[in-house]
C-alpha cells in the first residue's frame, strides 16, 4: 500500500525546454519582422534561407564537435580552409570531373586538419594558436592557387548544388541527412559518447580508459574536412575566391553557441546548428533590408554570442566552474599542500575514486 502511494506521489517530469529552443524563437521572430517590413510572399525569405543556411550548417557541425571537447577548443582556420578548398576543387574538377573535385576539396580540408592536430597534440600548442598558424599556412596556399586557377566549377556540379526537390533546395536535404548522421553518432556510438565525456572532463575520460588523444584528433580533422566540403560546394554555388570563407569563421562559432551547444563543452546540439544558421541567415537578410553595413552586422552578431554565453553560464553554472578552474591554474599552491603532496601520493587510488564521485555528482 505504501509502495502504491509512493509511486502515485512520485513527481512526473514535465516539458523540458530544448537547448535549441531560443534560437528557433529567434528564427520565427526575425521571419515575422521580415514579412512585416516586406509584405508579399511570406515563404520567400525561408526558401532563400534554406539555399544559404546549409553551407553554414555544415561548418557549424564541424565546429560543434571541436567546441564540445571543452574550454579552449576552437578552430579558427575553417574560413581559410573554405577559400583554399574552393580553388583545389575547381582545379581538380576541370581535369578529373566534378566528383573528383569535391573529394579533392575534402582532402585539402583534411590535410589542413592534420596540421592543426599535429600542433595541438604533439607540439602542445594551444588550439586557438595552432589553428591560427594553420590558417596562415592555408592562406598562403590559397594565394598561390588563386594565381593558377582559371574558370569555375563544372556546369554539372553547379546544377546539382542549385537543384531543388519539390521546391526544397537539394543541398538542404543533403545537409539534413548529414545532421541526422552526426546526431546518431553523438548519441548512439562509442565515439560520440567519448567526445561528450572528454568535453565534460578530459582527465576523468582518460582515467576511464577513453582514447582522449584519438577523439581530439578526430574532432579537429572532421571539422576541417567539413570546411573543405563547404569550400568545394561553394565553388559551384558562387565561385572560388580568396575571401570566400572569411565570414564563416565567426558565423560558425556564433551559430554553435546560439544553437545551444555549451561553449564550456560536454553538450553538443546538432539541431541547434540548423536553428542557429537559419536565425543568422534571416537576420542578415533583415539587416540588409534595412540598410545595415556588414561591420555593424558583425558587431551585432558578436554581442548576441556574448549574451548567449553569459545566459548559458548563469543557467548551467559553467561560468562559476570555469572561473574556479582559472583561479586554480593561476594561484600558487599553498606551502602546506606542497609539503604534504609526497605523503599523499600512495593513496592516489582514493583520490581518483573521490574525483569520480565528484564528477558523477
Amino acid at each position: 500500500m505504501n509502495t502504491q502511494l509512493h509511486s502515485d506521489r512520485a513527481p512526473r517530469r514535465g516539458f523540458v525546454w530544448p537547448a535549441w529552443g531560443w534560437s528557433l524563437v529567434g528564427v520565427l521572430v526575425v521571419w515575422g519582422i521580415i514579412i512585416s517590413v516586406r509584405p508579399g510572399a511570406p515563404f520567400d525569405p525561408l526558401t532563400q534561407a534554406l539555399s544559404l543556411a546549409p553551407f553554414l550548417v555544415l561548418v557549424a557541425l564541424g565546429q560543434m564537435l571541436v567546441i564540445t571537447l571543452g574550454p579552449g577548443n576552437i578552430d579558427v582556420s575553417v574560413g581559410t580552409i573554405i577559400s583554399m578548398s574552393s580553388y583545389v576543387s575547381v582545379l581538380v574538377a576541370s581535369t578529373a570531373g566534378p566528383l573528383a573535385g569535391v573529394l579533392a576539396g575534402i582532402a585539402a580540408g583534411l590535410a589542413a586538419g592534420l596540421v592543426s592536430t599535429a600542433a595541438i597534440l604533439f607540439l602542445r600548442v594551444p588550439p586557438i594558436i595552432a589553428t591560427l598558424a594553420t590558417s596562415l599556412i592555408v592562406t598562403s596556399a590559397t594565394l598561390l592557387l588563386a594565381g593558377s586557377a582559371r574558370g569555375g566549377a563544372p556546369q554539372s556540379l553547379r546544377e546539382l548544388v542549385n537543384a531543388k526537390v519539390l521546391g526544397v533546395p537539394a543541398i538542404a536535404l543533403f545537409v539534413l541527412v548529414v545532421t541526422v548522421v552526426i546526431w546518431f553518432v553523438l548519441r548512439r556510438t562509442r565515439f560520440g559518447h567519448s567526445v561528450i565525456a572528454v568535453g565534460q572532463s578530459a582527465k576523468a575520460a582518460e582515467r576511464a580508459g577513453l582514447p582522449v588523444t584519438l577523439v581530439t584528433a578526430s574532432a579537429y580533422i572532421l571539422c576541417a574536412g567539413f570546411a573543405g566540403l563547404v569550400g568545394a560546394l561553394l565553388a559551384a554555388f558562387i565561385s572560388p575566391s580568396t575571401v570566400l570563407g572569411t565570414s564563416y569563421m565567426l558565423d560558425s562559432i556564433a551559430v554553435v553557441v546560439i544553437g545551444g551547444t555549451l561553449i564550456s563543452g560536454g553538450r553538443p546540439v546538432p539541431i541547434g546548428a540548423w536553428t542557429g544558421a537559419l536565425f543568422f541567415v534571416l537576420l542578415s537578410g533583415l539587416l540588409n533590408l534595412v540598410g545595415w553595413s556588414v561591420g555593424a552586422q558583425n558587431v551585432l552578431k558578436g554581442v548576441l554570442v556574448v549574451l548567449v554565453v553569459i545566459v548559458a553560464s548563469l543557467a548551467t553554472g559553467t561560468g562559476r566552474s570555469n572561473l574556479s578552474r582559472l583561479k586554480a591554474s593561476v594561484s600558487p599552491a599553498p606551502a602546506a599542500a606542497v609539503t604534504a603532496a609526497p605523503a599523499a601520493a600512495p593513496d592516489s587510488h582514493a583520490s581518483v575514486s573521490q574525483q569520480k564521485e565528484n564528477t558523477n555528482g
